[in-house]
């Protein structure tokens, strides 16, 4: 079986015993906190994919890391590496963000600007991402790419608005080199 559905299934069964326990927010917010140390910190995740480091060692580390997390959280990770399955642990957390944003209607976007938005540009962002997507709250990621010029590169699920000047300059490029009208002697 496929990671991606293992941890789905891990990702669903921790996502319905936090809720039962009402604990969803915090275990949230370590799994979230979980992915930013693998993502900023590649010896730590290298260190769980490493199959010649003993689980007992792979579960004292991450007690040690996230010793101050939630009981429910510390009890995922004591599963997942007495199972011998901490090399799918990033998939777990990154598929409990998927599936509680879609039980708390939560739509996640990502916009791309040359410059920071202000606070009235990203509420307008906010309401096209809720008309797009009709769920009840958006979570706006914001990146700032110089190279874009000007405009936005807006993404919402699979979809991806591209209204930046990078874009039209290329497009008016491709344009003004397929004139059919100048013959070349």
């Amino acid at each position: 079986m496929s990671d991606i559905r293992v941890a789905s299934r891990y990702a669903k069964s921790l996502l319905e015993l936090a809720a039962e326990q009402k604990v969803l927010d915090a275990v949230h917010k370590d799994m979230v906190s979980f992915v930013k140390v693998c993502e900023e910190t590649r010896d730590f995740y290298l260190m769980l994919k490493n199959p010649v480091i003993k689980h007992d060692k792979k579960r004292a580390i991450l007690n040690k890391v996230f010793g101050k997390a939630n009981k429910l959280t510390l009890a995922i990770f004591d599963i997942i590496t007495r199972k011998n399955r901490e090399s799918i642990l990033l998939e777990i957390a990154k598929q409990f963000d998927v599936q509680y944003n879609v039980h708390m209607s939560i739509e996640r976007a990502s916009v791309t600007t040359a410059v920071p938005l202000d606070k009235e540009l990203k509420k307008q962002l906010e309401d096209l991402v809720n008309k797009i997507s009709k769920l009840d709250k958006v979570d706006l990621i914001e990146k700032i790419d110089e190279e874009i010029i000007g405009g936005f590169i807006l993404k919402v699920g699979d979809r991806q608005i591209d209204d930046s000047l990078r874009t039209k300059l290329k497009a008016l490029d491709l344009k003004f080199s397929q004139n059919p009208y100048i013959k070349e002697f």
